[in-house]
């Protein structure tokens, strides 16, 4: 039997507990919650280590990344520049929610090591969800990331960056599309 997994990527700063990606772990254990070295010191290339440990330590089966702002940009770098075959072969697809411009005076200083995003096709099925009105990366930004990653667009109105304070609640449109990626 397959067993179907979410690791749940959040960005700087962790998810608190009226975040989307809290919500889903407490209500479905198949949730997962990578936990990063330093949430509010990123360094790319330590999180990337600790996504692949992560997928690394999960057994053959479908599993899937819900990634939040700086979780979407370690994702995709993760499997276009880090990521071994026998790992991105257990990924079904991704949800990349709200990914941030490093570029964009938003963007936090802590996590400059960042830069620009790998822009390429990703190696698995993925859906980038972004809003009109971000502050941390604008709609062109989100498009032009989607374009690239080959992924598919759904744009969600003005909500902010699509975190606690854009009152989603259990986001049950964010858990339809995650579930689109069952693989």
């Amino acid at each position: 039997m397959t067993r179907n997994t979410t690791l749940i990527l959040p960005g700087y700063a962790n998810s608190g507990p009226g975040h989307w990606q809290t919500r889903w772990e407490a209500m479905d254990m198949s949730f997962k919650r990578v936990a990063m070295p330093d949430w509010d010191h990123p360094v790319c290339e330590a999180w990337c280590e600790t996504l692949d440990a992560a997928v690394a330590a999960e057994p053959e089966g479908s599993l899937r990344l819900a990634a939040h702002s700086l979780g979407c940009l370690t994702a995709a770098h993760w499997a276009l520049n880090c990521a071994r075959a026998s790992e991105l072969s257990k990924i079904a697809g991704a949800l990349l929610v709200a990914p941030p411009d490093p570029a964009g005076p938003a963007f936090p200083r802590d996590a400059l090591c960042y830069g620009e995003p790998a822009l390429a096709p990703l190696p698995f099925p993925s859906i980038v969800v972004a809003s009109s009105d971000d502050p941390y990366g604008s709609l062109g930004f989100a498009e032009r990331c989607a374009r690239a990653w080959g992924s598919r667009l759904v744009e969600i109105g003005p909500r902010g960056h699509i975190n606690a304070d854009s009152g989603l609640g259990d986001w049950e449109e964010g858990q339809r599309l995650l579930a689109s990626l069952a693989g």
